[in-house]
């Protein structure tokens, strides 16, 4: 091997977490699973991009993992005697991030990923000890900046922040270059022959140079959705994966059903953009949205949970198996349906509103967007616990946050706890009767005009960064009239469906709907979608556990 090689600076603050050493009986355990085989120098048990790879552990000899590029050879790590390969891709099938190479002659034990995922779920020591290493490697890896994909961008570009947020919420670890700061970025431009127009670029495996793509695009060359069946008829397909979703995802793969996820962008829904859940049960300290979503996810593919990257377009609804069309024309087929699509944040009726959405103006408040306005001014635009959270977030690291509300007060949108920790923090100016009227600026946000409704007084400030997070609006276009929606467009369940609602739909069934059932027999509805849900995370979560009590008894009639 004639390249030069550097090692990944991993923190190693828990390395026998992350790579820990099994006893002779654990690997006994593992060795009556699968087989074992022997490996000479050099060899290549996998290579990055490889799909659905084997899981093995080292008996003998020592497997190093590296990422393969030239000239330089980036070592992530060495495995000897005890230890094992794999990170979180393992439990899904999606392709290697890295190559792995035996260093040393010896022996190890393979195991293809359905027996790998039935060690995880059936032996309960095992299961935590991989499951853990797992999850930790990913973390360790996204905060080193080492994958399998480059992404070429700007902090002026909205493109490059939709491609960041999709990476990051996916937790698929990148490297970033970026075009103003990077001095040795025009090297990478020539070999690729990229042009500096062409931002944001995305170079996935070394060899695809992907121009300012889609979401859909960058799923298709990570290979998201390679190792999933999208003809097989389902028990269970669940369109969203917020908490709502993920919790009917952990709750019905763990109790055997075969699931699978459709979700537009990434785990975590709404939820997910929250920079810090506070008052969810179990977390006296809070968690990011961003990381609950994570854990739930994890949870989901350990029980065997699939989830497809592709927008669902279409409810075929007139037949059974019902459908789920997606964007690219396949049908996916299901014996129950729960539509968990959530709500989206309604948009500020501005006229030159798009221009600015991604380059100023923003629907959440995380990591990537608190470093685009570090030390400057923000607003935060909404009076609800997300927009509380936010700007909670944002006064850590910002000069000022102005925030906007058209009420008197927050009493009646907000949970106390947050209205305390504003009114304490000396950086977030409250503003009442407060709306944004007019934004300005050339390819950047670069002022904002606001007037109070009760002294009629118009201000304009120099201000870049706006975080809108008003109330929410239905996704249910999509559903064409397959189930009955109340006046506001939210989904009917249950109790709140009338007489008359089910006799317009023709409900075929002797007994009336489950809780939570829609007017479609079998397609039931959970979390912010649904009409009188409670705008809580946790009730999401528990939505989406009682759901399948009721899946079950819709399966065996």
């Amino acid at each position: 091997m004639n390249n030069t090689r550097r090692g990944l600076p991993l923190t190693r603050s828990h390395v026998e977490k992350i790579f820990p050493k099994l006893t002779p009986a654990q690997i006994h355990r593992i060795a009556v699973r699968g087989h074992m085989r022997t490996m000479e120098r050099g060899e290549v048990l996998y290579e990055q991009g490889d799909r659905a790879a084997p899981f093995f552990v080292v008996v003998s000899g020592e497997l190093e993992v590296v990422r393969p590029s030239v000239p330089i050879e980036t070592l992530v790590t060495v495995y000897g005697s005890g230890q094992f390969t794999g990170e979180v891709g393992t439990l899904s099938g999606r392709r290697t991030l890295f190559r792995v190479r035996a260093t040393k002659p010896g022996k190890v034990i393979e195991l293809d990923r359905q027996h790998m995922l039935a060690l995880v779920q059936s032996d309960a020591e095992l299961g935590q000890i991989l499951m853990r290493a797992f999850i930790l490697r990913r973390v360790e890896l996204v905060a080193a900046g080492v994958g399998d994909i480059v992404l070429i961008g700007s902090t002026h570009s909205a493109g490059t922040l939709r491609i960041k947020e999709f990476l990051m919420r996916n937790g698929h670890p990148y490297s970033y270059i970026d075009l103003e700061r990077d001095p040795d970025v025009q090297n990478l431009l020539d070999s690729f022959h990229i042009a500096a127009s062409e931002i944001p670029v995305v170079i996935c495996r070394g060899k695809v140079v992907l121009r300012n793509p889609s979401k859909e695009q960058i799923a298709d060359c990570l290979g998201f959705n390679e190792s999933i069946d999208q003809t097989q008829v389902r028990d269970l397909v669940i369109i969203g994966a917020g908490p709502s979703g993920l919790a009917a995802a952990v709750y019905g793969a763990s109790e055997g059903l075969d699931v699978l996820m459709l979700e537009t962008s990434s785990p975590g829904g709404q939820a997910g953009s929250s920079s810090k859940i506070e008052n969810y049960l179990g977390f006296p300290t809070g968690i990011s949205g961003q990381e609950l979503a994570a854990r739930a996810y994890h949870q989901a593919q350990k029980f065997g949970a699939e989830m497809l990257i592709a927008k669902g377009t279409r409810l075929v609804c007139d037949h059974k198996p019902y459908v789920v069309e997606v964007e690219n024309g396949t049908g996916i087929p299901a014996r129950t349906v729960l539509i968990a699509t959530g709500a989206e944040y309604r948009r500020l009726q501005l006229k030159n509103l798009s221009r600015f959405e991604g380059a100023g103006l923003y629907y959440g408040a995380t990591f990537v967007e608190a470093q685009l306005c570090r030390g400057e001014e923000v607003i935060v635009v909404g009076g609800g616990n997300s927009a509380g959270q936010a700007a909670v977030f944002l006064a850590e690291t910002t000069k000022r946050v102005h925030m906007l509300v058209r009420s008197a007060d927050l009493t009646e949108s907000m949970s106390r706890y947050l209205i305390r920790r504003i009114e304490e923090t000396a950086t977030i100016v409250f503003r009442p009767y407060t709306e944004i009227v007019g934004l300005e600026g050339g390819d950047h946000l670069e002022s904002v005009r606001w007037r109070n409704s009760k002294t009629g007084q118009t201000e304009e400030h120099k201000i870049s960064h706006v975080f809108v997070m008003t109330g929410a609006d239905p996704n249910t276009r999509w559903l064409n009239g397959c189930v009955t929606l109340d006046a506001k467009g939210f989904i009917k369940t249950g109790p709140d469906l009338s007489p008359e609602n089910l006799s317009a739909a023709g409900w075929p069934l002797v007994r009336q709907p489950y809780l939570l059932e829609t007017s479609l027999p079998g397609v039931f509805a959970v979390g912010d979608v649904r009409g009188g849900s409670i705008k809580r995370v946790a009730s999401a979560v528990g939505e989406g556990s009682i759901a399948i009590s009721f899946i079950h008894k819709v399966l065996q009639e």
